[in-house]
């Protein structure tokens, strides 16, 4: 996993970056913590054989401007274990995440939540060997942002709000979700219920698309089966790459980084994305779509939900005012980003990063 990481350094960080080794358990991980200025860092914990040690360091980061933005007093941080989740039996998940704990035990400055390939269970299993992580199951006292669909809750309120500042009616929009796990199929029954079409969604083993709409309960419990979206039998199937190229007006992408990129940016036929997933456009795809009057919401202002959530949870409140809090931050950040780069003529992305970046900057006068 070890790569060069000092063209990752600058200004902001990272404070600190650690490799962990457990031969007897196989464990294989890297945590990094991006930046502490607001407070102790809060980022997930990947779960993926191929994930490198510069997407770990670009994750932590997308973290620190995400609750920065989100004004929590948390700043940013990412963990990755190298493992293949769907090839691990249960006892194996939960040796190899135990492990993991034990190993974070002294970094205080970090707390691990839920992300791809872990979920509340993995979290429970850290609380009970070290007493620290948040996403926790409700038994337990925690506030299961899975469960609730969190990030799903903010997108549709990025969606909700960008459709209102660009003066659009979300009711009868076409909606395109590439990624129907955890965040995907929240974000899509979400976005049923205001009246939005989904008519196309993709997962590993490819695409389904109907342009009249596709039933999202049914594609849910296909998903709750262990069975894929092409199950479904309303639709076209297709490749993993079409969904990229399918028309709509809101294009969702909820699974990796760098789906897309200079060589399928073209590809895209829609008119807002909300980015689901961390870092699922690159920079140059953006300044593409950016010149192509594509409206995009940047993932650290669009995907918050899920660690508003978490902070919630560990400063001890409720459901409810996790979900209040959710709508209200990203919906205020996603006008506040639209009206800065309407104003300034400027990306999105840069125009978050400029409300973010001096958040953070003031915190760290605080610090020594």
């Amino acid at each position: 996993m070890s790569e060069n990481l000092l063209s990752g350094i600058d200004h902001l960080g990272p404070a600190k970056v650690v490799e962990l080794y457990n031969p007897k358990s196989g464990l294989q991980a890297m945590v990094v913590i991006d930046n502490i200025a607001a407070g102790p860092a809060i980022g997930g914990i990947r779960m993926a054989p191929d994930v490198t040690a510069n997407e770990v360091l670009r994750l932590a980061r997308a973290m620190t401007l995400k609750n920065a933005a989100a004004g929590l007093a948390h700043g940013g941080g990412k963990a990755i274990i190298q493992a293949d989740h769907h090839q691990l039996t249960m006892e194996g998940k939960e040796n190899l995440i135990r492990s993991f704990a034990l190993a974070i035990k002294d970094l205080q400055e970090y707390i691990p939540g839920p992300d791809m390939g872990t979920d509340e269970h993995c979290m429970a299993w850290i609380q009970d060997e070290i007493s620290r992580s948040v996403g926790l199951p409700r038994e337990i006292g925690g506030i299961p942002l899975d469960e609730i669909g969190a990030t799903g809750i903010g997108l549709l309120a990025a969606a909700q709000t960008a459709y209102d500042f660009l003066g659009l009616n979300l009711k009868g929009a076409k909606v395109a979700v590439q990624g129907f796990g955890a965040v995907g199929k929240h974000a899509a029954r979400l976005l049923v219920e205001k009246g939005a079409l989904i008519v196309a969604v993709a997962d590993s083993q490819g695409t389904i698309y109907n342009d009249e709409g596709l039933e999202v309960s049914q594609l849910i419990d296909l998903k709750n089966a262990r069975k894929s979206v092409i199950d479904y039998s309303g639709g076209k199937t297709g490749n993993l790459q079409e969904i990229i190229s399918i028309p709509c007006d809101i294009w969702i992408p909820a699974a990796r980084p760098d789906i897309i990129d200079e060589n399928n940016v073209n590809l895209l036929n829609t008119k807002l994305i909300i980015q689901g997933a961390n870092i699922p456009v690159t920079e140059k795809a953006e300044e593409i779509l950016f010149a192509r009057g594509i409206h995009i919401i940047p993932d650290f202002i669009a995907n918050a939900g899920g660690v508003i959530c978490a902070a919630v949870e560990f400063h001890g409140g409720t459901e409810q005012n996790a979900i209040d809090t959710i709508i209200e931050k990203i919906s205020h950040n996603t006008r506040e980003v639209l009206k800065k780069a309407t104003a300034e003529n400027i990306l999105p992305r840069m125009a978050a990063n400029k409300i973010a970046e001096l958040r953070l900057l003031k915190a760290m006068q605080f610090r020594r």
